[in-house]
């Protein structure tokens, strides 16, 4: 069984030093990810979240695989997936999914493998000429596609609800008030009211901005029964109006599977950093962290939503991965060579890793502007546990 070691960064690395990893661009195999809210237009702030949704980009470590429709209203409060269900299997969102994976044109029916190649790290021209020939390395080529790239496809479903804490803020701007008459009756002056008077008005301004974030996450079912249908029955070319109508008719042989859910109440957001002039701010804020704390969640609690991260250095050993996707002290990492197995690429572990305490890079939404520590760091640093030497772009994932 011949192995070839894939060196998918080994051009990318930098020359000289350390400090040359800014430029680097690391390659490697990610999972795909649709992000979809679940609006209520019912409750306050609802347009604002809305808004502030659809500015939050797709985590790094992900590529995006977004729909046109991102934003579904609802005016009811979801209290199991069961409404969710419903809406992905009558709109059709997995056979959506696997259209988008093949760019497939809905007026003419044709498809291509282009994105596939592209996110596979496939040498363009061999991958198409081991098709044309229908031979076995272009079917080993194709299946290892599927199973590594479209089965790794990922809807996750943000129940975002805000929290009214008005009542909250204002009670607590009046406490401060009273607390500052009454230290003024007891040393005769006023200097401590209009302190009370100053940060009451800042706690009236700043009422605090809370969401509850419940996120559902479901994956693509892509099995080997599921493709051969598809390219047989479905897959062209070529403009086929036959086989785009069975495509159009048989929608609902497409499906996606619950794998789990997360919630968040973003209770340890600081609003530290945030302009008061720019409200919107607040409300990304809190949306945003609450989002990444919840998949962060997943991803330690489902395997099949890991993440693999390249190491960008072995001296020190760096990767790209910090306090968003939920790394602490004492987390630990697998360090994976990619290789090539019957044409198909697989991950051999080679050892084991752990953050060094202090260095691990705080990598949340406006962690830089609120002091954090940590934030001023490019990577999170590592130290070895056990394995042999390692090089750059070695992929590291989290061992639950």
């Amino acid at each position: 069984m011949k192995k070839i070691i894939l060196f998918f960064v080994a051009a990318l690395y930098f020359i000289s030093s350390f400090a040359q990893k800014d430029s680097v661009t690391m390659d490697y195999r990610r999972s795909s990810l649709y992000s979809l809210l679940i609006n209520h237009d019912d409750q306050k702030f609802a347009k604002e979240i809305s808004d502030v949704f659809l500015q939050i980009p797709t985590p790094e470590k992900y590529n995006d695989h977004n729909l046109s429709v991102r934003v579904v209203s609802m005016d009811t409060k979801l209290k199991d997936t069961e409404v969710v269900q419903r809406f992905i299997e009558n709109n059709g969102i997995a056979s959506r999914l696997v259209a988008r994976w093949f760019e497939r044109d809905p007026f003419t029916g044709v498809c291509n493998v282009d994105l596939v190649k592209s996110r596979g790290l496939y040498d363009a021209n061999e991958f198409d000429k081991e098709l044309a020939s229908r031979s076995q390395r272009g079917i080993a080529m194709l299946e290892d596609a599927g199973e590594d790239l479209i089965n790794n496809t990922f809807l996750v479903v943000n129940d975002i609800r805000y929290v009214d804490r008005e009542k909250t803020g204002k009670a607590l701007g009046i406490g401060l008030r009273t607390l500052g008459m009454i230290a003024d009756i007891a040393t005769g002056g006023n200097t401590f009211s209009d302190l009370g008077d100053s940060m009451g008005s800042m706690m009236e301004t700043l009422k605090g901005f809370k969401v509850n974030v419940n996120t559902h996450l479901y994956q693509l079912v892509w099995d080997e029964e599921t493709a051969m249908t598809f390219y047989k029955d479905y897959y062209c070319s070529v403009p086929d109006e036959a086989k785009k109508n069975a495509f159009e008719n048989n929608r609902g042989k497409f499906h996606l599977k619950y794998v789990g859910s997360q919630k968040s109440s973003g209770k340890n957001v600081s609003f530290i950093g945030v302009n008061l002039d720019e409200p919107e701010q607040m409300i990304r804020k809190a949306c945003q962290r609450a989002i990444d704390e919840n998949i962060a969640s997943l991803q330690k609690n489902f395997e099949a939503f890991k993440v693999k991260t390249p190491l960008v250095s072995t001296e020190p050993l760096c990767a790209d991965i910090g306090m968003k996707e939920g790394i602490t002290e004492d987390s630990r990492f697998e360090v994976l060579e990619t290789v090539i197995e019957d044409n198909k690429v697989k991950y051999k572990k080679v050892g084991e890793i752990k953050p060094v305490a202090g260095m691990i890079r705080d990598n949340r939404y406006m962690a830089l502007e609120e002091g954090a520590s940590g934030s001023d760091l490019k990577y999170t640093t590592f130290k070895k546990i056990s394995g042999r030497d390692f090089y750059p772009g070695m992929l590291i994932r989290e061992i639950k």
